[in-house]
C-alpha cells in the first residue's frame, strides 16, 4: 500500500418498506450516488473505478445503477456478500486507492427487497444447496428446526445460548431495540422513527424465542454510497476539512472457531468479528477505548450484545450488563447505533455497510444534527453477513 485513504462524500437514500415507494435499483442508487458526488463537490467524470454492492439484482446490476450518473466507460465491479456487501464494496474501493491504482472510487450499494423474512441464504433458495447450510446444520444439531424465520431462529437460539450460559435477560436484549428505536427517531433517513419501551419491546410480536419483532432488523429498500479518495485527490480538490481518514479496515471469514463449538454464538460471526476487530485496532494503532461512535450490524438484538463483547467492549458475557447501565448510548461511554441501527433504520443488505459509514462521517464530521455524538472523533463500524465476511472499520476525523 502506497497511501491513504479517505471518505470525502457520502450519501444514502431513506430506507423505506418494500413496495411502498414507487422507485427502482437504478432510481435509488442515482439519488444516493448523485448525494455522495455532491457531498464532495465532483462531478461522477473523477470517479475512476465503482464497486456496486446488490444481493437480490440480477448480474452486472452495478452497471446499469451507474449508467444513472453517467456513461464515462469506467471498471464496474459487482460485490455480494451477503449482508456485509455494502463494506464490502467500500473495502475493495479503499484498496484501490492506497494501492495507488486509483485517485477516486466510487463504492454504492443498494436493495430492492421482498416483504416478508429473508430466507436462509442471499437467494432464499433451500437449505440443501444454500451457502448457509453448514451454519444452519450446527443450529440445527443443537437446537432442532422449528418453522419460524430461518434468520430470526439461528440469532434466537444464539440469544437462548447467551442467557443460559451468562444470565443475560430478557429486558436486556430488549433493551437493545428500545435503545435503538430511540435513537432512530431523530434520523430523517430511518425507515421507523417511533420510540418504544423495553416493555414495548418485550410486549411485541414473538418472532422466536426470545426475539420479537422490535428486536430484528425488518427487510428494507434503500441505498448509500461513499466516495474514497486519495490524499492527493484531496488536496488538489479541497477537501481536506470534509475528509474523514480510514485509519485501517479489516474482514475475515469463518474459520474452524465457527463450527467447532457448535455453538449458535459462534456460527452467527462472533469469531470473525472479533478477528476483524484485532486486526483493525493493531493496524490503526488504536483501542476500543479510543472509540466515540460506533455503527454495528444489530441486524437482531443479540447480536448488538455479541459484537459489544467481539469488540472488547466487555468481557465475554457481560453484555447485557453493559446495555442495562446506559454506557452505549447519549452519556454513556460509546454511542452506538446513533442511527437507529438495523433494528430501527433498516436493512436493505447491498446498502447496510455504506449507510453505516455515511452515519459516521456525519457523525465525525459534526453535521448529525440532532442525533450528534458530542466531540467525536473516532468512529467504527461493523458489517457481518453468515456465510461468512465480517468487515470492521476504523475511521478517523
Amino acid at each position: 500500500m502506497t497511501g491513504k485513504a479517505y471518505l470525502v462524500g457520502v450519501g444514502m437514500t431513506t430506507f423505506v418498506k418494500p413496495e411502498t415507494r414507487e422507485w427502482q435499483y437504478w432510481d435509488m442508487a442515482k439519488e444516493a450516488g448523485g448525494a455522495a458526488l455532491a457531498d464532495a463537490g465532483v462531478g461522477y467524470d473523477a470517479v475512476e473505478q465503482a464497486a456496486v454492492g446488490y444481493c437480490f439484482q440480477p448480474s452486472t446490476a452495478g452497471q446499469r445503477a451507474v449508467y444513472e450518473l453517467g456513461l464515462t466507460g469506467i471498471p464496474v465491479y459487482n460485490v455480494n456478500n451477503n449482508c456485509a456487501t455494502g463494506a464490502t464494496a467500500l473495502m475493495m474501493a479503499r484498496q484501490f486507492v492506497e494501492a495507488g491504482v486509483n485517485d477516486c472510487v466510487l463504492a454504492l450499494g443498494f436493495e430492492k427487497m421482498k416483504r416478508g423474512a429473508l430466507g436462509g441464504g442471499s437467494d432464499g433458495g433451500d437449505f440443501a444447496t444454500s451457502p448457509v447450510a453448514r451454519h444452519y446444520g450446527v443450529m440445527a444439531a443443537a437446537h432442532g428446526f422449528e418453522r419460524t424465520p430461518p434468520t430470526a431462529q439461528i440469532f434466537g437460539n444464539a440469544a437462548r445460548e447467551h442467557m443460559e450460559r451468562y444470565g443475560t435477560t430478557a429486558e436486556q436484549l430488549a433493551a437493545v431495540g428500545a435503545k435503538n428505536h430511540r435513537h432512530s427517531a431523530h434520523n430523517p433517513y430511518a425507515q421507523f422513527r417511533d420510540v418504544h419501551t423495553v416493555a414495548d419491546v418485550l410486549a411485541a410480536t414473538p418472532v422466536h424465542r426470545p426475539l420479537t419483532k422490535l428486536q430484528c432488523s425488518p427487510t428494507s429498500d434503500g441505498a448509500a454510497a461513499a466516495l474514497v479518495a486519495s490524499e492527493r485527490f484531496v488536496r488538489e480538490h479541497g477537501l481536506a476539512e470534509r475528509a474523514v481518514e480510514i485509519v485501517a479496515q479489516a474482514m475475515t471469514t469463518d474459520t474452524e472457531e465457527s463450527f467447532a463449538s457448535g455453538s449458535c454464538i459462534d456460527v452467527v460471526g462472533k469469531p470473525m468479528t472479533r478477528s476483524a476487530a484485532r486486526q483493525v485496532f493493531a493496524a490503526g494503532g488504536l483501542g476500543i477505548e479510543d472509540v466515540d461512535v460506533i455503527e454495528l450490524h444489530d441486524c437482531f438484538s443479540v447480536n448488538e450484545l455479541l459484537t459489544y463483547e467481539a469488540l472488547g467492549m466487555c468481557a465475554d458475557g457481560e453484555s447485557g450488563k453493559l446495555i442495562a447501565e446506559g454506557a452505549t448510548t447519549y452519556g454513556g461511554r460509546w454511542v452506538v447505533n446513533p442511527s437507529g441501527g438495523l433494528i430501527s433504520k433498516g436493512h436493505p443488505l447491498g446498502a447496510t455497510g455504506l449507510a453505516q459509514a455515511a452515519e459516521l462521517v456525519w457523525q465525525l464530521r459534526g453535521t448529525a444534527a440532532e442525533r450528534q455524538v458530542p466531540d467525536a472523533r473516532v468512529g467504527l463500524a461493523h458489517n457481518i453477513g453468515l456465510g461468512g465476511a465480517a468487515v470492521v472499520t476504523l475511521l478517523r476525523k
